[in-house]
């Protein structure tokens, strides 16, 4: 049997292979320190299941609207005026399985044979795949560490050629946990109106910030970059909702309606009780995503202190996420072998940074408890020193 040419376009998931593994060692009796899901740690909060509840005991349990639940997407349209300054209506939004089909259902719609996406490295993996799976080529642009791993104006200029499309935009950031500041957000907006491109802002990580770090939604800079962007955001890392699958797009009507299209033969719509859920995460109060920034802050410090007392490591510090992407270059030892051998001898799990563009990195989830954190660390610090 052939397959599609397509296919072998794709590269597998790194973080959820490894993910895997370190999932079937735990279940195994294996005692292992997993920093390796983007997922947080926390149960969803009650009155968001509860809502999910009520919406199946009143029998919301039917097909619904490929676009998404109209009382959602007022919901979600409402956030976006009042959180990020942004001018949608209900007609704007589209709900999705997750926000990554969001994303992957835009590429579709927009991306074809002969157009370039520019993508800033280091980045989430997914990104490329998906630019590849609609037929489109990536066009990777390395980022410093010195700079936090942020694309300069200057680099995003020299990357645009006439075939360039999109410019994929995602701060606060996986893998690395940099925060554009207002003024570099500004500043890439001009570059994308001058040259008359599109862009998507990933905003899955927006309400995770830390210190006096600010996040701004780039389509609210002025009318010019609004008709330019798409929003791509959901409800999975800010309100602990990773396996309900609910993510959404927010973009003109002619993007949204196109997206319609694809749905429609694809995923048609997200579970629908599920959607009463996010209807409760935005209307109800936000003071559970506030306890769970500030176990994340505490975790964050912790981490990026003791992994810069470890000889031989070192990572810039995050502003957003809930990740540390640590620079293992003094090792002498790749990603995909320095975690291997990590998770093989002390039973560490980390994703190996080859799969977000940096092979001389690794990327540290701390969406994990502090007892987990500080024996990882321990068994980390071994390692490297042995």
């Amino acid at each position: 049997m052939k397959l599609a040419a397509r296919v072998s376009k794709i590269s597998p998931s790194l973080t959820l292979a490894i993910s895997a593994k370190a999932k079937a060692m735990k279940a195994s009796g294996i005692d292992v320190c997993s920093f390796s899901a983007g997922e947080p740690d926390f149960p969803t909060p009650k009155h968001i299941c509860e809502a999910a509840k009520t919406a199946l005991d009143e029998g919301k349990t039917r097909y619904g609207a490929a676009v998404g639940e109209l009382k959602l997407r007022q919901a979600i349209a409402k956030k976006l005026k009042n959180d990020n300054n942004l001018n949608y209506g209900a007609e704007n939004i589209i709900v999705t399985n997750g926000g990554k089909f969001s994303l992957f259902n835009l590429m579709q719609v927009l991306i074809e044979e002969g157009d370039e996406v520019v993508i800033p490295a280091p980045y989430w993996l997914s990104y490329p795949e998906m630019v590849k799976s609609a037929g489109g080529t990536p066009i990777i642009v390395d980022t410093l560490a010195e700079n936090d791993y942020k694309i300069t104006p200057q680099q995003l200029e020299a990357a645009i050629t006439p075939n360039t499309k999109l410019f994929v935009f995602n701060s606060p950031s996986n893998p690395t946990g940099t925060v554009y500041a207002p003024d570099e957000v500004r500043a890439l907006a001009k570059i994308i109106v001058d040259r008359d491109i599109l862009v998507v802002s990933d905003e899955i990580y927006e309400k995770i910030l830390y210190d006096d770090a600010e996040h701004l939604s780039i389509g609210s800079i002025d009318e010019e970059i609004f008709a330019r962007t798409i929003v791509s955001s959901g409800f999975a890392k800010s309100h602990s909702m990773t396996g309900w699958r609910v993510g959404y797009a927010a973009a003109s009507t002619e993007i949204i309606k196109a997206m319609a299209k694809i749905q429609g033969h694809s995923t048609s719509n997200v579970c629908t009780f599920a959607q009463y859920g996010a209807i409760a995460a935005l209307e109800s109060s936000q003071e559970c995503v506030q306890e769970m920034m500030q176990a994340f802050a505490k975790r964050r410090t912790y981490m990026y202190e003791a992994i810069n007392a470890i000889s031989s490591l070192s990572c810039p510090k995050p502003y957003g996420a809930f990740y540390l992407f640590v620079d293992i270059s003094q090792t002498g030892k790749k990603s995909l072998e320095f975690c291997n051998e990590l998770l093989e001898t002390k039973q560490v799990a980390a994703i190996p940074g080859i799969a977000f563009g940096a092979d001389d990195c690794i990327r540290f989830s701390y969406a994990t408890d502090m007892d987990t954190i500080e024996k990882g660390i321990r068994r980390l610090k071994e390692f490297v020193d042995s």
